[in-house]
């Protein structure tokens, strides 16, 4: 870990983290629990997680207050970092997302009310949460335009709509819904952010969608939702109505940060199997694989952008702990595409280097190239970053102002 970033508190758990990691966690990557029904590797890592409890290591990313360590974002995303580096550390550490930026959101923004009953079993990790946002109507990327609504009658709000890419709804406890409260407010103010307990009459989860061929069970589930005639109490709103838009990008911002860490830990683990490979791989001519030019050219490369990348996003999460995320908004979209296209590369090299190897699910390379090629897609595809952070870079030189 770079030791310009790091703190006092980075120092003293991020060891802890990398043995119980190495000697609680890595064992369990098997073919049979990287196949993406994680309900059956969930009740082992349950087991998992009263040990993280007994260390003193849950909720690591919640304030003090909370029973947290307080960590920092650019702190936190080191830890996130070392997390990523399997696919079961965040939700061993009951940090895996949605639920990390639900947590975020509703600590901030929701009422005592909400807390009590929402927050504070999630916190304990007793229950999870989904995220449903994008609908299969409307572009992605651009949260303004929704087709789920929700129409005040008397003390409820009742909601209809569609939506899928709903993460990790299966065996989640409540949705955070993204749905359109105020349609004659201007674009951006027409959204609101309401809670939704999955139990509610109305709500249907309708499949967990099959991605590259797997359908993910459990808090790696990406479903579709539909909501229908779905009445809850107007005090299940979080903020004020009109909030949405706004909620999604704060929410976001950090968010972004997560991801980028965690994608720096997958291309980290991924370094190391190929260059443990490249290594030992006789060749049979009296050579080892490491000892040919391209592999050389592949590791090397790909240690560059490992640590330029690390170096970018601790950056951009001090500059958030320091200034808040509207005002590091260009270095969000920097690290978002630049974070996932380098990961995905990583990823590449080290099956290439593995051969056949590398596609069965005997290692971890499979299974991230499958579940992480999303990575380019969600949170805003990385050519809208790049068209935002391109349009903000030339209006300094005086383009896309607007004429007088």
């Amino acid at each position: 870990m770079e030791e310009l970033f790091a703190t006092e508190k980075t120092r003293k758990i991020l060891p802890i983290i990398k043995d119980f990691l190495v000697n609680e966690i890595y064992p369990l990557e098997n073919a049979e629990n990287l196949t993406g029904k994680f309900s059956k590797v969930a009740k082992v890592l349950d087991e998992k997680r009263a040990l993280v409890k007994s260390l003193g290591l849950w909720g690591l990313q919640h304030s003090e207050e909370e029973g947290g360590l307080g960590l920092t974002l650019c702190e936190f995303g080191q830890v996130s970092e070392l997390l990523a580096s399997t696919p079961f550390g965040h939700y061993t550490f009951n940090c895996q997302a949605p639920d990390i930026g639900n947590m975020e959101l509703i600590a901030r923004y929701a009422s005592d009310d909400i807390k009590k009953r929402f927050l504070h079993p999630l916190i304990e990790g007793k229950i999870r949460s989904c995220f449903s946002m994008t609908e299969p109507e409307f572009a992605g990327s651009n949260p303004i335009n929704l087709g789920t609504t929700a129409v005040r009658e008397g003390d409820e709000y009742v909601i209809n709509g569609h939506k899928w890419f709903t993460s990790s709804a299966d065996g989640a406890a409540f949705a955070v819904v993204m749905a359109i409260t105020n349609p004659d407010a201007a674009p951006h103010q027409r959204a609101s952010q309401i809670i939704v307990p999955t139990d509610t009459k109305g709500f249907t989860l309708v499949r967990n969608i099959s991605i590259m061929g797997e359908a993910s069970d459990h808090w790696a589930s990406h479903a579709e939702v539909r909501y229908e005639n779905v009445r809850v109490p107007i005090t299940n709103l979080i903020d004020e109505e009109g909030m949405g838009f706004k909620l999604a990008q704060e929410r976001l911002g950090p968010g972004r940060i997560h991801h980028c860490m965690r994608w720096i830990g997958i291309a980290e683990r991924a370094f190391d199997l190929m260059c443990k490979y490249a290594a030992s791989r006789s060749m049979g001519d009296g050579t080892v694989l490491g000892e040919k030019q391209a592999i050389q050219f592949w590791i090397a490369e790909s240690r560059a952008e490992i640590d330029a990348a690390r170096l970018l996003v601790l950056r951009t999460a001090q500059n958030i702990d320091n200034f808040g995320a509207s005002a590091v908004r260009n270095q969000i979209s920097e690290i978002k595409f630049f974070c996932a296209k380098m990961m995905l590369q990583v990823l590449d090299h080290a099956i290439q280097i593995h051969g056949a190897y590398g596609m069965t699910d005997d290692l971890l390379l499979s299974f991230w190239y499958r579940h992480e090629r999303a990575a380019r897609i969600y949170d805003g595809a990385d050519e809208v970053h790049k068209s935002a952070l391109a349009r903000s870079i030339l209006s300094n030189y005086g383009l896309n102002k607007k004429k007088k």
